[in-house]
């Protein structure tokens, strides 16, 4: 067995918790003021997309960096037949004309999802995946869809007989990881299988032997680390928001007045001092990646989420995490799994989710039950009893002129991504990408 490389995981930087907390301490409706103290500057700093750098390494991905995994990646991310019925595409929810999310309450597919769909601009950074945090990385994230009856509905072993038999596939895959197993035999490599899905499939994965088991799932692995590859390349963009913190830095007060409004800068006051957003919404790109429960009430007919509770669970299971077979991960490399937080304060937990592009990524929460940004906002004002488990917010008590001044702010991190266009739409079947384009 080749020796694991190892490579240590990092969350970008989430700014100077000290003084978020002193800010969050100012009272709402504080005198708008043109100035900005030295400790908020700092605080605008950590916020600022400037400070955010290209995502952490991904040790459990050795092509997470490579560009022709990546140019694999964007044609399978396109490519309606990795699905059951031939229609459905990764792009099929993740729209980027929608900064990567589908505007609806729940995702549809095949069927329709449980939750929301997330946008996926800046999930390279990101320990975590979907809502409850069930998956480590965004390779084993990308394997949960294709299989899922009502996203994708397909089969691994649909998917492995794809990359063979597509000869743009089966070069673009060899180069990347090496010879493809013969699937010739049908008696050994069915049209479909998988431990997944309807009795046929779970049987036909049943008679085969684990030897070739396991070179299947190494296919199938290998496949969605090509598209992760690719969604590293889905980066935010410097929102107007970033351009004023530029202009604070500069101490350029022409230019900081003409980005933002007064309602705009009163809102970002509220954002750092009396919304007590920072607590939760912090970093460059507005988020600790950590799990809380905000008392959302379940969507009409749901039983409630229990969340991160049983994501905890999920992640440590799956055989596809940091510490799986399939990682190629050092154990060292895994300590955000290895010391995952576990206990009942993560009833109904949900992943804090980046603030960055609001505007173009509602509705909002994990079922999509807030329909308007202002819609949350009301939430958190009125903060109410969470029906299972323990809310983590308290109510703000803010007028109704200071939630439009705090949603105009929110308003100001809407930015497209920070992707070169031809990674933006299908690409011809193929078609070779410039390197570092």
């Amino acid at each position: 067995m080749n020796r694991k490389p190892s490579h240590n995981r990092r969350r970008p930087p989430s700014g100077p918790a000290a003084l978020l907390v002193a800010l969050s301490l100012l009272q709402p409706g504080a005198a708008l003021s043109a100035e900005w103290t030295a400790p908020e500057v700092d605080i605008l700093r950590s916020l600022w997309i400037g400070t955010l750098g290209p995502p952490p390494p991904d040790p459990t991905n050795a092509v997470a960096d490579d560009p022709d995994a990546a140019a694999m990646g964007h044609r399978l991310f396109f490519d309606t037949r990795l699905s059951r019925d031939g229609n459905i595409a990764c792009a099929t929810c993740h729209r980027p004309e929608l900064r990567f999310a589908d505007g609806l309450p729940k995702g549809v597919a095949i069927g329709m999802t449980k939750r929301n769909t997330p946008g996926i601009i800046g999930a390279a950074y990101s320990p975590w995946l979907y809502w409850d945090g069930r998956r480590d990385s965004l390779w084993s994230q990308a394997l949960s869809p294709l299989e899922d009856p009502n996203e994708h509905g397909g089969n691994r072993m649909q998917y492995v007989h794809i990359i063979a038999n597509d000869p743009g596939y089966r070069r673009s895959y060899e180069a990347l990881f090496g010879a493809l197993p013969d699937l010739s035999d049908a008696g050994r490599f069915p049209e479909d299988a998988s431990p997944l899905g309807n009795d046929t499939w779970a049987e036909n994965w049943r008679q085969m032997t684990d030897e070739d088991r396991e070179a299947v799932n190494r296919v199938f692995t290998n496949t969605a680390k090509a598209v992760a590859a690719y969604e590293r390349l889905l980066l935010p963009a410097p929102s107007r928001f970033d351009e004023y913190v530029a202009a604070v830095t500069e101490e350029n007060e022409e230019q900081k007045n003409a980005i933002f409004s007064d309602a705009e800068v009163a809102g970002l006051r509220l954002f750092l001092g009396g919304g007590n957003c920072t607590q939760c919404h912090n970093g460059p790109l507005l988020t600790n990646f950590e799990f809380h429960n905000t008392g959302v009430i379940s969507a009409p007919g749901d039983v409630p989420d229990k969340g991160r509770i049983v994501g905890v669970d999920q992640v440590r299971a799956d055989p596809f995490n940091c510490l799986g077979d399939y990682s190629d991960a050092a154990i060292e490399n895994c300590a955000e799994l290895r010391f995952v937080r576990a206990g009942t304060e993560l009833i109904g937990a949900m992943r804090t989710p980046s603030l960055r592009n609001l505007e173009n990524t509602g509705p909002y929460m994990h079922q999509g039950q807030l329909e308007t940004l202002a819609d949350v906002l009301a939430h958190y004002n009125a903060a109410p009893e969470a029906m299972i488990g323990h809310s983590d917010i308290e109510p703000l008590g803010l007028s109704d002129r200071e939630l439009e001044q705090l949603e105009a702010f929110l308003l100001t991190l809407a930015a497209p991504a920070a992707t070169s266009e031809r990674w933006l739409n299908p690409p011809a079947a193929d078609t070779p990408h410039p390197h570092g384009d």
